[in-house]
């Protein structure tokens, strides 16, 4: 049987959860085109591979903004980037999807000389090319666009597509009744039943306004294009920048998920000292300190993600991908 005609339903079930993905998506054979009218992205045929190494392509996005609480998913998907010393590709700066009186344009001295630049407001797109594992990356940054939403959704898959991207991880942060020294909650989901499937992973049950991450997500799905989405809850009554707790949590389910080794070592020492900042502030506050007992009271008559055999079994996987030499 030849691999385009492979299913999900034969991926090997003892694999881990990136080289399940990775294998998905080789077998669906996909990169995102347009459709027959070029109204839309949808899937085409992909006669060759997707980059040089023959790895397929992700695209993992993040906006500031609505759609990222304490800064954390922003900080996560520029972890990445530091990681793998991204390169910076181009930028989407169309002044139609911006309001500036918003979302105002930044002035800052270039250098140690007397040179002034101006940054507007946009989306910056990088190419990661991790040195082993099961995907390169496409990372895409920016300002969550305050006009014209269908059309920038069209703009950047579009852009997706140029650069034969085979799916989409969306990531986002919100604000929620969580306590700051338990576990940050970090989960995906996925309209694509497939994809619930071969990651073991839910449908998205949200209903409500929603911002540009939700609608990128619905309208991948609909154009027939792989795409997950990968959330963390922050404190709400912490959900000022930065949340580190929030974007190691992040970082660590985009580790499992996609097979990558990240430097995450800054980040956990962030998140320690954070907790402690907080633990200090409730301390000389008794009703936040009575309000935080309370949610740790509600989170603990629940399973701790820590104590899950799922969550052992992916921290045991990361272990090895840290002990694992470089490929050559």
């Amino acid at each position: 049987m030849s691999e385009e005609n492979e299913s999900e339903d034969q991926l090997p079930s003892g694999i881990d959860r990136a080289a399940r993905l990775a294998a998905y998506l080789r077998a669906a054979g996909t990169n995102i085109g347009r459709d027959d009218t070029g109204a839309m992205p949808a899937l085409r045929p992909r006669r060759s591979p997707s980059s040089e190494s023959g790895r397929p392509t992700i695209m993992v996005v993040a906006f500031e903004g609505w759609n990222d609480a304490g800064g954390a998913a922003t900080a996560a998907v520029r972890g990445l980037s530091q990681t793998f010393d991204a390169e910076l590709l181009e930028r989407l700066e169309d002044e139609n999807y911006y309001d500036y009186q918003f979302t105002r344009p930044k002035i800052r001295k270039t250098g140690t000389g007397s040179q002034r630049e101006l940054i507007w407001p946009s989306t910056k797109f990088y190419r990661a090319v991790p040195p082993s594992g099961e995907f390169e990356l496409l990372l895409v940054q920016g300002v969550e666009p305050s006009f014209r939403w269908q059309a920038f959704t069209a703009d950047l898959l579009t852009r997706a597509a140029e650069q034969h991207v085979s799916g989409v991880v969306l990531v986002g942060a919100l604000l929620a009744d969580v306590p700051h020294s338990r576990p940050i909650p970090a989960s995906l989901s996925s309209e694509d039943e497939h994809l619930q499937d071969i990651l073991e992973i839910d449908e998205p049950t949200y209903e409500g306004p929603t911002g540009i991450v939700g609608v990128l997500a619905h309208t991948a799905f609909h154009a027939g294009v792989p795409a997950v989405s990968l959330w963390a809850a922050v404190p709400h009554y912490v959900g000022q920048a930065p949340s580190p707790k929030a974007q190691l949590a992040l970082m660590r389910q985009l580790e499992d998920l996609l097979g990558l080794t990240l430097d995450v070592e800054e980040v956990a020492e962030d998140a320690e000292a954070w907790e402690r900042g907080v633990d200090d502030l409730a301390q000389d506050d008794d009703e936040i300190a009575d309000y935080v007992k309370r949610l740790e009271e509600a989170t603990d008559t629940t399973s701790l993600p820590e104590a899950s055999g799922e969550a052992i079994a992916h921290e045991f996987e990361r272990y090895l991908r840290r002990r694992r030499p470089p490929e050559p």
